[in-house]
């Protein structure tokens, strides 16, 4: 049988790779994915043919890996966190059937929200929302509306992708919408760097969150109206009487 794992290599230190993941890579014969993601695993699967696409070129990466499979390489597209979060997933299950003869196998990782819930502590511990301040393949107006609603519903919030180059100002567009239904002493938080070298965490409230310049290896976490900051941990109550 041909094959392809879809495989979440979690936030970046070999570490917290899963078993599962690290065994899929050690069994296949190819390894794609995007350049900065391929540099971090390289060193740890010596001996694999490793293939590399940039950004926005997702569709070719995926059609690359199943020619790959089709000359009966085991082969391994992987993604940072988990792919079926914001991965590659979705679009090799679409692009697969294509390619019937070939079985495609999921394989799950760690995602940023929850790496880098750990890392503060416990923000994530009841209902949550993760939205993406991306607006490449979604429109910045569904995604305001999406904001509005989980801060009225009064989730905590997880944002990836806060800011780039031409996105400077989204997290503070995002931070105005959530003020419309939450306080500015609201409990915030942002964790970079999640399992690489320089990891860092801070937590603020919701004012100052809205005027911090963060970047894409930024997670940002907005608290709920029960999160509050405990010994410098981050935590969201579930509610046990304690």
């Amino acid at each position: 049988m041909k094959k392809i794992y879809v495989v979440g290599i979690g936030p970046g230190e070999y570490e917290q790779m899963t078993i599962r993941a690290v065994k899929a890579l050690e069994s296949c014969d190819v390894i794609i994915g995007y350049t900065v993601y391929v540099d971090l695993v390289r060193e740890h699967f010596a001996g694999k043919e490793f293939l590399t696409t940039p950004m926005k070129q997702e569709v070719e990466r995926c059609r690359m890996a199943f020619e790959k499979a089709e000359e009966g390489k085991t082969t391994a597209m992987i993604c940072s966190g988990d792919a079926g979060v914001y991965g590659m997933s979705g679009l090799m299950l679409e692009i697969g059937q294509e390619y019937p003869d070939v079985e495609v196998e999921c394989i799950p990782g760690v995602t940023a929200a929850i790496g880098g819930a750990a890392v503060l502590g416990a923000p994530l511990i009841h209902d949550f929302a993760l939205i993406s301040l991306s607006d490449l393949l979604t429109p910045w107006e569904k995604i305001e509306k999406r904001l509005l609603a989980a801060a009225a519903a009064d989730f905590v919030i997880c944002l990836y992708n806060p800011s780039s180059k031409k996105r400077h100002d989204y997290l503070q567009k995002a931070c105005d919408l959530i003020l419309q239904y939450q306080p500015e002493t609201l409990v915030c938080a942002t964790v970079s760097q999640i399992g690489r070298d320089g990891e860092e965490k801070h937590i603020y409230t919701l004012k100052e969150l809205r005027d911090l310049q963060v970047d894409m290896f930024t997670t940002v976490f907005i608290g709920n109206s029960q999160t509050r900051e405990i010994n410098g941990c981050m935590v969201t109550p579930r509610g046990y009487r304690v």
